[in-house]
């Protein structure tokens, strides 16, 4: 019987956790064009319902709709098999990630995560960089210049930011003497990380942008050389695929940010519920990456490779250095 309710409670969590991924990138999409008509100086999506919050319905009924094309002369089934591979990797990063302390219903305390890994940082980096297998094979598929360039370029970027951003949570790893996400968080309740890791705070955050090919780190879409880059022969829902990809992994980005550096669900001043003050942060760090998007300028291809290996690397290895020397 306690095996059923345990399998139980399981399956509810997993089911519950879909629907949310599945359906946040519903209003992250309104948000992304408020934020940048309030930026710009506009008033953004405002016909199709109240504030245009209808918007993305509309669009979602748009995309699920539209005929799906395939080029003659692409390989069918790596160009089917494309967006599933850039969209799975991101949902089962969060197998591994925890939402705040158990909480206790009809005298059952549940865990706010799925599995409760004593490796769940080496865990989320190493399944977050599958994800690239899948651009590369729509690039390639596609049989398009435009969609293979933009896949050589992922496939550089995301090589030389992920070693960087692995780098970047090593002071984390030390300082907590554990890659469980539970217990970098508890180790966190009287001082934040980011107090005492800015540089690799810095580098993790700047490293997460090109991860999630956010501009100015575009460079794999880079819609004014590259048409849409390795997607520019997706339509329909296989488009859908890779554009909830990108909203997951932005909100992968934020949540690690929140869990890594500044306290998970560790709350200051106000007495508000654990689960509230980490939603509240990981809400910032997403209205800071919508921002970022609308303000800076496109990076060169060599200027992107330069950052990541002549700026970013030399100071994460610099951070480990710092914290062996002055925090361990």
């Amino acid at each position: 019987m306690e095996f059923l309710l345990v399998f139980l409670v399981m399956l509810a969590k997993v089911i519950v956790l879909t629907i949310i991924l599945f359906i946040l990138p519903v209003p992250l999409t309104w948000m992304e064009r408020k934020v940048a008509g309030h930026i710009q100086q506009r008033l953004g999506p405002m016909r199709t319902g109240w504030h245009g919050l209808l918007q993305p319905i509309a669009d979602g009924i748009k995309l699920l709709t539209k005929e799906d094309i395939i080029p003659d002369q692409a390989d069918r089934f790596l160009f089917k098999l494309a967006p599933l591979l850039s969209l799975v990797p991101p949902f089962a990063v969060f197998v591994a990630i925890p939402f705040g302390e158990p909480i206790t219903i009809f005298d059952t305390q549940i865990d706010l995560h799925l599995s409760d890994m004593n490796v769940a940082l080496l865990y989320i980096l190493g399944v977050g960089g599958l994800e690239i297998y899948g651009v590369i094979f729509g690039g390639w598929a596609s049989n398009n210049k435009y969609a293979l360039l933009g896949s050589f370029r992922t496939c550089a970027q995301m090589i030389s930011y992920a070693v960087p951003m692995g780098f970047a949570v090593i002071g984390v790893i030390m300082l907590a003497e554990s890659m469980n996400l539970s217990q970098i968080v508890i180790a966190q309740e009287n001082v934040w990380n980011v107090v005492t890791q800015p540089i690799g705070f810095i580098v993790f955050f700047i490293a997460g942008l090109a991860e999630a090919q956010r501009i100015p780190f575009d460079l794999a879409e880079a819609e004014g050389d590259l048409v849409a880059g390795y997607h520019t022969e997706y339509s329909g829902v296989r488009f859908t695929f890779f554009m909830t990809s990108e909203y997951i992994v932005m909100l992968t980005i934020s949540v690690l940010c929140v869990l890594l550096f500044f306290g998970g669900w560790n709350g200051i001043l106000l007495p508000l519920p654990p689960v509230i003050w980490f939603l509240l942060k990981v809400f910032f760090f997403v209205y800071l990456i919508m921002w970022i998007r609308f303000t800076f300028p496109r990076y060169r291809y060599d200027q992107l490779m330069t950052i990541g290996w002549k700026v970013l690397l030399p100071l994460s290895l610099l951070n480990i250095m710092i914290t062996g020397l002055f925090f361990t």
